[in-house]
């Protein structure tokens, strides 16, 4: 958590009064939540953070249970083999999430102005294209 706040701090204090760059969004987005924050969607990156570490503990857990299950003295209400499928589910979530935070960040870093583009009049560049064309 540490980590993440320091690289936090760092990326805001470089966004001021800076166009953003698509290609540093890219490599921001192999740290799950840090291609977020550098588009700065905040709650998105908490949250991806969140279940990215959630699925890790899940995972762990499950794995611990798996290789230290002991038929004999068993306090676990399920059987190995389901310990078994519960860690390579979570396994999966671990890379479905990653590879989710990694996509959303690029499209995101590539869609940053789309909102000023959209707002910008229309009306005005059609005219003076039209302008051009009667000369």
């Amino acid at each position: 958590m540490i980590y993440l706040s320091i690289i936090t701090l760092g990326i805001c204090s470089n966004e001021i009064g800076i166009i953003k760059n698509k290609k540093k969004t890219s490599y921001y987005s192999f740290i799950p939540g840090l291609g977020q924050i550098k588009n700065k969607k905040w709650i998105k990156s908490v949250f991806i953070v969140s279940l990215e570490a959630l699925a890790i503990n899940n995972w762990s857990k499950n794995a611990k249970i798996y290789e230290d299950y002991d038929v004999n003295n068993s306090s676990t209400s399920l059987s190995k083999n389901r310990y078994l499928e519960k860690r390579n589910k979570y396994a999966w979530w671990i890379g479905i999430i990653y590879f989710y935070s990694m996509i959303d960040a690029i499209v995101d870093g590539h869609f940053y102005e789309f909102e000023n583009v959209m707002n910008s009049p229309i009306e005005n560049q059609n005219v003076e294209i039209k302008e051009e064309d009667n000369e």
